[in-house]
Parts: structure tokens; C-alpha cells; sequence
């Protein structure tokens, strides 16, 4: 047996707000960041786990104390039993009664007890040989439902429903598996969209999004509106009527303003608006859901449990659900956010706009497809291009999609070189942030 000796974090920084890499009407100057976990043990094979939280900059710190606070949970444990039983692990760390207090089940401590159960799950997939998307589509759906903490879910979702829809997507995942492997997965960019660009930079990334075969681009929106619709007809005007060009508010709106803006924009066919009000407000996005039809509405990178999917399925609120590999509690609580979708018929297409999260998400949707879903169409995954260098095995494109990642880990292993130069010490590096 091995031991866990060190859950070893560090606050890591990068300075995006020069360049207004990612800014929003929200997130006007964001630095794209990581409160980042190592999970360090005695194996002779000397293979460690590794996870993060994104954050865009100040507060990095508070979200890095969160999991330190989980270190009496997890160093001076055996390994192996922890490994081996990934769904009691989760349910240990998300069961701590005091710090369940804070939450429960959101906020800085759900986010960080997502950050270790991912780096569990980087060590098993190491410890495997396999990457993340294949150890997961490859275990029984009696395994798979076992991961699931189906509590506060049964009046949609039991287990018995959730072995239901596994074991009808058996026939095939290898199939699926070597098509994935074959073909990846279909992938849209947001890299034309930040406000803070240029109308002329905007236009050159939206052609070289389309040239690079991506299917669809998306624009921030929510500042001004007659900026808005400026940016929005040039961006028509390079990809023409019927390319998908989704919008996102980033949370900008009241409810009111919202079904008011989008439908001002909707001369532009909107392929879905997201974000467009506070994410706890289900009711808020079912409104504006039929305020704004037949546009869609997509959610979900700010969703702080499954039980607001649960709710925003529910009331029909969301058309399209945008999961997010660090904002839940990690890969568990994403399986059960996408077992819920599975069971009501809504596309999976999730946001990756940060340092890392294409290399993170690209895991779970490879694995829905595989053994959830059972299909790709009108599925994709959102991407950035931003920082990927700076990652072990960084994600890779080819035609606008994923390429399936064949490294063993969950792809969210920081190069050493990067952590220690982007590593947060207090001094000023990003225009308006960090102060």
C-alpha cells in the first residue's frame, strides 16, 4: 500500500488582462488563473495527481486556502482504497459537516473539493495508463452509477434511471470509441468574441475560425447595445447568414432586459444566448427562455451543484447545458450533471473559456458520448485559444475539433517550468487587477 504525503498548492497567475484575453460586460479585465492542487504519495511509481480551480485573478488566494483546509481529509491516507472507491471518496469530502456549513454544496469549498476529487481521479487515470475519457467510458454502468451521489435528485433522477440509460448505450461504445478516435470532437471558438477586441480583430479571428473548420464562434455581449448590434452585423458579414454565431451576456441582465436585448439582436439569429441573468435564477432563465424563443438559452459554467441543473431542466429553462470541469465538485458530480441531461434530451456543450478547461472538459464530453449520450450532434465544446502551451499534454485541434487526448491523466497537469514563473507572489503584473 502507498500513502498520500502532501497535498502541495500554489497560486498561479497569468497576466490575459493586458492583452484582454477573456474579458466580458462582466470580466472587464480578467487574469486567467489557477488555485492549483498536487497530490503528492509515497508509490514507487512516483506518478502524482493534478487539478485546479480557475479563477480570473484576485481571490486565487482564498480559493488555494480552500484546499489546503481539505489536506486533513486526504495526507496519511492510504491510497489505494481511496482509488478504489472514487464515489465514497466524493461523498466523504462533499459529507464533512463543518465545512459543508459553508456551502453546502457551493462556493470556494465545493470548488476546491472538486479540485482534489479531480486530482484522485488524474492519479487513477496515470495509475490505468489510459487518459480520463476512456477510463471512465470503459467501467460498467453499475461503476459508473456508483460515482453518483444521487441525493436531492431522486424525484427526477434515480439510480435505476441512470442504469437505464447506461446500459441502453453498452451496444456501440466501442464503436464510438475508435470514431472518436478517428474523427475528435466537435469544437466552437469564442476567441473572435472578447469585448474588449477591435471591430477588425474581431473580423480577421472570425475568418480564421472558419478556415480553421470550427462550426460555430461566439461574441460577448451586454455592454452597450448598439455596439452589440455593430459587432454583431460584422461578424455576419464575414461568416454570412447561416453560420451559428452564439451570444454571451455573461449574467449581465435583469430578466426584463434580457428578452429586450436579445430580441433586439435577433434579426442576427442568435445559434443560443448564455448567461443571460444571474445563475441561481432558474425561474429567471425559464422566462426569458419563452421571452426569447425560438432562440435557446444556454447555462450552466456557473452552476454551483446539480441540484440547479436539476432545477433548470426541470422548468425548461435551458435548451443547451454548459457544463464546467472545475466549477462542481469535479468528474462525480459532472457525471451526474450529465446523466441529467441525458435524461431530459438537452445537448451537453461546455464551457471552456480559461486556462486549462479545454484540457479538462474535453474528458467528460468524449465520455458522454461514449457512454451516456451515445451521440455527437448538436454537441460541442467551447475553445480559447490561450495559454495551452503551458500545459503536459495541451489540447490539440484539427478540421474545428477535438482530438482525443491519448496521454494517461485527465490533462490538467501544469508544465513545472510554468507553474514556478506564473506563480503569484504579490507584485503587479495585469492592467487594473491584482491590486
Amino acid at each position: 500500500m502507498s500513502r498520500i504525503v502532501a497535498l502541495e498548492t500554489s497560486d498561479i497567475r497569468f497576466p490575459t488582462s493586458l492583452s484582454l484575453d477573456g474579458s466580458d460586460a462582466m470580466n472587464p479585465d480578467p487574469d486567467y488563473s489557477a488555485a492549483y492542487v498536487i497530490v503528492r504519495t509515497d508509490a514507487a511509481d512516483g506518478l502524482e495527481g493534478h487539478a485546479f480551480v480557475f479563477t480570473i485573478g484576485r481571490g486565487n488566494d482564498v480559493q488555494v486556502a480552500g484546499i489546503d483546509a481539505l489536506a486533513g481529509h486526504l495526507v496519511g491516507r492510504e491510497l489505494e482504497p481511496l482509488l478504489d472507491d472514487m464515489g465514497g471518496a466524493f461523498r466523504e469530502l462533499i459529507g464533512d459537516s463543518q465545512l459543508r456549513w459553508l456551502g453546502p454544496e457551493k462556493g470556494v469549498m465545493h470548488m476546491a473539493i472538486g479540485a482534489v476529487i479531480n486530482a484522485l481521479w488524474d492519479l487513477k487515470a496515470k495509475r490505468a495508463g489510459l487518459p480520463l475519457w476512456q477510463l471512465l467510458s470503459r467501467m460498467s454502468p453499475e461503476e459508473i452509477v456508483d460515482l453518483v451521489d444521487f441525493r436531492y435528485l431522486s424525484n427526477v433522477l434515480t439510480r435505476e434511471d441512470a442504469l437505464g440509460i447506461l446500459r441502453a448505450g453498452v451496444a456501440g461504445r466501442s464503436e464510438r470509441e475508435a470514431q472518436l478516435l478517428a474523427t475528435g470532437y466537435p469544437g466552437y471558438t469564442t476567441s473572435p468574441g472578447w469585448l474588449g477586441y477591435s471591430d477588425e480583430k474581431l473580423e480577421r479571428l472570425a475568418r480564421e475560425a472558419m478556415a480553421q473548420g470550427f462550426g460555430q464562434i461566439k461574441l460577448k455581449v451586454g455592454a452597450d447595445l448598439d455596439d452589440d448590434i455593430r459587432r454583431f452585423r460584422k461578424a455576419r458579414e464575414v461568416c454570412g447568414p447561416d453560420f451559428p454565431i452564439a451570444i454571451d451576456a455573461n449574467q449581465r441582465w435583469e430578466v426584463s432586459e434580457a428578452i429586450a436585448w436579445v430580441n433586439a439582436l435577433a434579426e442576427f439569429h442568435p445559434a443560443w444566448i448564455e448567461e443571460p441573468t444571474s445563475p441561481d435564477d432558474v425561474l429567471g432563465h425559464a422566462e426569458i427562455a419563452r421571452g426569447v424563443a425560438p432562440i435557446r438559452v444556454a447555462t450552466g459554467e456557473h452552476a454551483q451543484n446539480r441540484m440547479i441543473f436539476k432545477q433548470l431542466l426541470q422548468a425548461d429553462a435551458i435548451q443547451v447545458m454548459q457544463i464546467d470541469a472545475v466549477r462542481v465538485a469535479g468528474v462525480n458530480e459532472n457525471i451526474a450533471n450529465l446523466l441529467l441531461a441525458a435524461k431530459f434530451g438537452v445537448p451537453v456543450c461546455p464551457h471552456a473559456g480559461g486556462v486549462g478547461l479545454c484540457e479538462a472538459v474535453q474528458h467528460l464530453s468524449m465520455f458522454d458520448f461514449i457512454a451516456i449520450s451515445g451521440t455527437r450532434e448538436g454537441r460541442m465544446i467551447e475553445y480559447v485559444d490561450h495559454l495551452h502551451e503551458h500545459f503536459v499534454t495541451p489540447t490539440e485541434i484539427r478540421d474545428g475539433a477535438y482530438t482525443a487526448p491519448t496521454a494517461p491523466g485527465n490533462g490538467m497537469e501544469m508544465k513545472a517550468a510554468s507553474r514556478a514563473e506564473f506563480a503569484w507572489t504579490g507584485e503587479h503584473r495585469g492592467a487594473g487587477a491584482h491590486v
